[in-house]
């Protein structure tokens, strides 16, 4: 795949975004399985701004099994190599181009903590970023997000299709993304429009409505079928429904052998009025990420898996947007069925 001059240019404009200029040291970071028009773009891009720019290109490991490992946000290449980190730990900036992304990675507290800020760049054809605008008021409005999360002592999700969740929220690690990070130790990722939270152990209960076109991001399908989870103190313990959706995340969730792996990793909401739900349809599983649902506005995203304030760590992991919920904190609607309130919406 050639690298496209306008992508290069749309890379740029978002490491502006970053602040990024001539006296940032930066390490694009990827792995031998990363896609090479994205590391090309992102270099070329960086270098375009005068940004003194360093290629780490790690091993990607092998996956130990037994089923194959997506979209997790939890690269495993840097395997807490010291010379690698050496060099993410003295960097002002890293282009994150690897695989999976450094969000969950366990290396990423002493990459930030270093001072380095961090754009994860989703690992997907790099056509979509022409679709991307960057949206400046979208940094506001995800700030807005955040202040309500962090105000509210419960978040309580509804939904046509039988949802009916409650999620208390002290205790909780609250964040947001817009898209780029400007702040020494900060991390974002591209495309951003993301309201998270990640909860404390046992704070989630209910029932969670997968209905048909809501999305499991692992499997990049949207569901043909309901699946209905039962939440208990945190933890999936039934999963109903007599499709093949359900029995494939059944078998998926089981085959890792890891209770953590049917606990919940985050929720939260989407933002970004640019991100398109219908999107994922026109490509190949190998050609998108996902990234884009996880942030289209109005859904309701639900995790499982890997959650460090409750002290979990697994592979087995679930993203899964879901559509036409109302999301409400402390009683106050910020989303009603799929649509932003207008106090969060562009406009």
């Amino acid at each position: 795949m050639r690298t496209e001059w306008q992508w290069i240019e749309r890379y740029a404009q978002q490491f502006r975004a970053c602040a990024v200029d001539a006296d940032d040291v930066v390490v694009v970071l990827s792995e031998t399985r990363s896609r090479t028009a994205i590391v090309e773009s992102a270099r070329l891009a960086l270098q375009s701004l005068g940004a003194q720019v360093v290629d780490l290109v790690l091993p990607t490991p092998a996956n130990a099994g037994p089923v194959p490992i997506r979209s997790t946000g939890a690269s495993q290449a840097i395997a807490g190599n010291p010379a690698a980190l050496g060099a993410l730990t003295h960097a002002t900036f890293v282009a994150d181009c690897t695989v999976e992304g450094l969000l969950h990675a366990p290396e990423l507290g002493s990459i930030l903590e270093a001072g380095a800020r961090v754009l994860m760049i989703s690992n997907e054809h790099p056509e979509n970023v022409e679709r991307w605008p960057h949206d400046p008021t979208l940094a506001d409005r995800v700030a807005a997000g955040v202040a309500r999360l962090e105000a509210a002592q419960q978040m309580h999700v509804t939904s046509p299709a039988g949802t009916d969740l409650s999620i208390d929220l002290p205790g909780a690690f609250i964040a947001g993304s817009h898209g780029w990070c400007t702040e020494p130790g900060s991390i974002a990722h591209w495309p951003g429009g993301l309201v998270l939270a990640f909860p404390a152990a046992g704070s989630v209960n209910g029932m969670l409505a997968l209905a048909p076109g809501d999305i499991n991001l692992t499997f990049k399908e949207y569901l043909r079928s309901t699946v209905t989870l039962t939440i208990e103190n945190d933890y999936i313990t039934a999963i109903d429904g007599d499709g093949v959706d359900a029995e494939l995340f059944r078998s998926y969730l089981g085959s890792f052998d890891e209770d953590d792996s049917y606990a919940v990793s985050h929720v939260g909401w989407g933002m970004n009025e640019t991100a398109r739900w219908d999107a994922m349809a026109t490509w190949d599983k190998a050609d998108h990420n996902g990234t884009e649902q996880r942030a289209f506005a109005g859904n309701f995203l639900y995790s499982t898996g890997a959650n460090e304030v409750a002290e979990r760590f697994c592979r087995g992991h679930f993203d899964l947007p879901m559509r036409n919920c109302t999301v409400s904190l402390d009683g106050t609607p910020v989303v009603v069925d799929g649509q932003l309130i207008p106090e969060l919406s562009a406009g």
